[in-house]
């Protein structure tokens, strides 16, 4: 298949940067970002070029050289850092859609990224799911059991970053195999932008998707912690 544009390869970047705290390892961003893409395949992430280099890893340079000739990148080594050019161009790209409504103060702390996919692990576990983080290309996914071939749940955690990568790649689980699929994001004013993007460009798993807020999340890990005996006791199979 065709690998998207450099141009499209852009704000996934400073995206998945900014979720990891405006910084991170060259390395460390090939499978991030070909995770906003779920159309390529594991084929499409291993094909070299005649230099015997990986394709999809000289896109995501090549990108980032372009990032970089525009001062939203610093690129020292491997690691690459957002610039505040950067972060006033996501912020501006968030600002596109309109709430309509004024955000809701956040009363919690927000969870980080590899919280909220803990606590998903643990709530499979205790519900009696065999639950795993970071399989294939989703953040977490639930199977009845650990020799099962489909994956019953998939969750998709977007604290922060871009939604629509994480409803497309939910829109693919839901279309391969049914999956039922789950989107967590930070707080109410993100949720009422995510529905507004369900009931557009994915209204195909409106009717199917639960969008779940970090607060409620965390409320709902704290309760089933406190049941965590009974839990086992219930979801024990003879």
């Amino acid at each position: 298949m065709s690998f998207p544009e450099i141009s499209r390869l852009e704000l996934p970047i400073l995206q998945e940067l900014k979720a990891t705290g405006g910084s991170d390892q060259l390395r460390y961003l090939y499978d991030r970002v070909a995770r906003c893409f779920p159309q390529l395949t594991a084929l499409d992430l291993n094909e070299r070029a005649e230099n015997g280099r990986l394709r999809w890893h000289r896109l995501v340079q090549r990108a980032g050289r372009e990032l970089e000739i525009r001062g939203e990148l610093r690129r020292e080594k491997s690691c690459w850092t957002l610039t505040p050019r950067a972060l006033r161009r996501i912020e501006a790209e968030a600002m596109q859609v309109e709430f309509g409504q004024s955000p809701v103060e956040r009363t919690t702390k927000t969870l980080s990224h590899k919280e909220a996919q803990g606590m998903l692990v643990e709530i499979g576990l205790m519900l009696g799911k065999h639950a795993e983080a970071e399989f294939e290309r989703y953040d977490v996914v639930w199977r009845d059991s650990v020799t099962a071939p489909r994956l019953s749940h998939v969750f998709e955690v977007q604290i922060s970053g871009s939604v629509d990568s994480a409803l497309t790649r939910l829109k693919h689980a839901y279309d391969a195999q049914r999956s039922r699929p789950f989107l967590v994001i930070a707080d109410e004013r993100d949720k009422r932008f995510a529905k507004k993007r369900l009931t557009g460009s994915f209204h195909e798993i409106w009717e199917v998707i639960t969008v779940i807020g970090a607060g409620e999340l965390q409320r709902l890990y704290e309760s089933l912690k406190t049941q965590e005996t009974l839990l086992a006791k219930i979801a024990a199979r003879n």
